[in-house]
């Protein structure tokens, strides 16, 4: 097995984050991890020359644990990194740092998706070569 890279990306906290409690609220993660998730997948990529995430991904699965309350300030940084590439589908995972700190971690399980069609798809191998290296396999 090889290194593995994270893709990071900071994302601002956003006063419509809170709850109640003034804390983020629990399925605003979703959204932050979501916009990681995104600058990966589309920024990420076509800095690479790929376009063919944008054509479609669906979610299959998340997964979130929750270690600790984040409160609005500064932006909170994700790191990400695949932690499994499968042949119609690969699994994000995440840790969400605030000031530092270790707040939550979670998984996405995505799915290529054929839009138009309406069907999944296969990664294809230029996918396949941009996930690599974030996934530690060789």
């Amino acid at each position: 097995m090889t290194e593995t890279h994270r893709f990071v990306y900071d994302v601002p906290v956003r006063w419509s984050d809170m709850d109640a409690y003034g804390h983020v609220n629990n399925a605003r993660f979703l959204t932050l991890y979501e916009e990681a998730r995104v600058a990966m997948f589309f920024v990420g990529a076509r800095k690479h020359g790929l376009g063919s995430f944008e054509e479609g991904i669906v979610i299959a699965r998340h997964e979130i644990d929750y270690l600790r309350p984040v409160a609005f300030g500064e932006p909170v940084r994700i790191e990400m990194w695949i932690s499994e590439l499968r042949t119609a589908a690969f699994t994000v995972s995440y840790e969400l740092f605030d000031d530092g700190v270790l707040a939550s971690r979670a998984r996405s399980v995505c799915v290529p998706y054929h839009l138009a069609a309406g069907h999944p798809r296969r990664l294809s191998a230029e996918e396949r070569a941009f996930l690599k290296p974030y996934s530690g396999v060789a």
